[in-house]
Order: structure tokens, then C-alpha cells, then sequence
């Protein structure tokens, strides 16, 4: 056995194909599938069941791909922490960031990162919670900026600051007419949400509290993205939530739209870096935590590191 075996393992869990996992591993599939069958014969136990071009990991398979993930994150892990002791705050730092953040708070963070971390620029992934916590637990990310809290027992977290929910109506809308809106004023059916598996969807509906949230006219054009949203508030087919960063951004600033603050200590989320417990990389995301936080806009509140 050896980490090639592992990483092959891992790349035909992922794609579920021998071919697509050979691809990736820039290797024959004939390579790929004598060297994952010389690892079942070692192990005497079938990792994967094949039938046809269907391929799916037995029950012990599952387990060993665990292993071996986590395997291949230690392997990693040497790596790193070889560079750090080398240069704490050098190599690349693979970072990922929710979507209901990356094209808010990035533009202020990534000209600072490049001054105060020159040696470790940032590799940004954009993708949903779901995705990219895993990411972070396997190493296969250094850190991630999310918007929720995570108890997984292998991570550890660094909260950066806290941003205000505020809705976006079309401009002549009657809410227009308060200076704060509470949730209990929005009517839940003309509620715009994101597709799911978007932490800002499960919190716009949280937070309105009414089993009818999201279920009006537009409910089937749920958006993967809050600029489609946006547009679609605009042409007056409803009304969304924002965080307080894309207001800040000026991406809700059109005359066919206007925001308002919620009211309410709970009309609000927490935004955080998380990253592995003992990373080799624990300096360097200290540093771009601080970074964070002084990147930010005025009107967002910071917490203490």
C-alpha cells in the first residue's frame, strides 16, 4: 500500500467513474484499476462494487476511503508543515468563501492580502457551506470564510465580524417608507430566496419564521446567485434579503431598487474563518484574519481576534 493506492482510492470515490478518475489522476485506467485491484487483494476485501459502468463503494469500502482521505490530508499536512517552519506566512493558501461573500468582502481583502502576505497569495474557491467545510476537514483548502457555525470536532474557527441583514424591495415598494424594517412587516410570500444549499436562504426563512416564506408568485425561480435576485426585485416580482457587505458594495444602489437595515438583534449572521485544528498553516491564517478585519468597511462590525 502506498499514498498513490490512497489517492487513487479517493479520485474514483469522488467521480464514481474509473476513466473520469483516471483522467484525473493523469493515468491510464488500466493503471489505475490493476493498482486499486492489487490494493483490494492486499486488503482481502472488495473496496468498490462494479456493474457495468456503474461504480459505487461497498460498505468497508467506505470506511477505507475515509481513512484514506484523511491519510492523504497527513501526507499533506508534512508538507506543509515543512514550508511553514521554513517561512511561516509562505506558500499559497488555498482559501474558500461562501458565494454570499466572495464578491462582497474579497475586493477589499485581496489588495491587502497581496501587501501584508506577499509570499502566500491567495488560491480563492467559491462554493456552498456543503462543499467546501469538507474541503477544509479533508486539507484539500487551507481555510474558508462561512457564514454558520460548525462543531465538527476537527476544525477550529476564528470569528472576523458580524453583518446586518437588510432587505431589498423595488424603489416605490411601501416599506420604502421606514427607516428599519421589521421581519414581521415582510410578507413571506412575495420572499425571493436562493436555491438551495445557500446558508443565506436557510437564514432569510429562519428569520421571517412563517411556513409560507419563499412560496409566493417567484418560488420557482429560486437563484443561484444574489445579483439574479437582485434583478429580479428590481423588475418588481419581489422583495430579498442582502448582507450588509453587498449593500456596502453599492450592488443594490440602482434607482429601480432600495434597502433597508432589519430591525432585531437577530437579523444578523456571523462570519468566520475556519480551518483544521493544529494546521501547519496556524500563523499565516492569524495574519489573514487581522487582514480581514482591517479590510472591512466602516460600517460593518468587527470582532476581536
Amino acid at each position: 500500500m502506498n499514498l498513490r493506492d490512497l489517492q487513487y482510492v479517493v479520485a474514483v470515490a469522488d467521480h464514481a467513474h474509473f476513466g473520469h478518475a483516471a483522467s484525473a489522476c493523469n493515468v491510464s485506467q488500466p493503471t489505475l484499476s490493476g493498482q486499486i485491484s492489487k490494493l483490494e487483494l492486499e486488503l482481502g476485501i472488495e473496496i468498490f462494487s462494479r456493474a457495468g459502468r456503474t461504480v459505487r463503494a461497498t460498505d468497508a469500502g467506505e470506511q477505507i476511503i475515509a481513512h484514506a482521505r484523511r491519510a492523504l490530508a497527513a501526507s499533506r499536512d508534512i508538507v506543509d508543515c515543512a514550508r511553514a517552519n521554513r517561512d511561516p506566512l509562505s506558500g499559497r493558501l488555498r482559501l474558500g468563501v461562501i458565494p454570499t461573500i466572495a464578491p462582497y468582502l474579497m475586493p477589499y481583502v485581496l489588495p491587502a492580502a497581496a501587501e501584508f502576505l506577499p509570499n502566500a497569495p491567495l488560491v480563492l474557491v467559491e462554493d456552498t457551506t456543503a462543499h467546501i467545510v469538507p474541503l477544509v476537514i479533508e486539507g484539500k483548502l487551507d481555510a474558508a470564510i462561512i457564514a454558520t457555525e460548525e462543531d465538527a470536532s476537527q476544525l477550529q474557527s476564528i470569528d472576523l465580524f458580524d453583518e446586518r441583514f437588510w432587505l431589498a424591495m423595488p424603489a416605490n415598494h411601501p416599506l420604502v417608507a421606514l427607516r428599519e424594517v421589521n421581519a414581521s412587516d415582510i410578507d413571506p410570500k412575495s420572499l425571493l430566496l436562493l436555491t438551495d444549499g445557500h446558508c443565506l436562504r436557510d437564514q432569510a426563512a429562519e428569520l421571517c419564521n412563517h411556513p409560507q416564506a419563499g412560496q409566493g408568485a417567484m418560488a420557482d425561480m429560486r437563484a443561484s446567485s444574489l445579483e439574479t435576485l437582485l434583478h429580479i426585485t428590481a423588475a418588481g416580482l419581489g422583495v430579498t434579503l442582502l448582507p450588509q457587505l453587498a449593500v456596502e458594495c453599492g450592488r443594490a444602489d440602482t434607482d429601480r431598487l432600495a434597502t433597508r437595515p432589519l430591525a432585531g438583534a437577530l437579523a444578523s449572521r456571523r462570519v468566520r474563518l475556519i480551518y483544521r485544528r493544529h494546521s501547519p498553516r496556524e500563523a499565516a491564517l492569524t495574519e489573514l484574519s487581522r487582514i480581514l478585519r482591517a479590510s472591512l468597511p466602516d460600517g460593518v462590525r468587527r470582532l476581536e481576534g
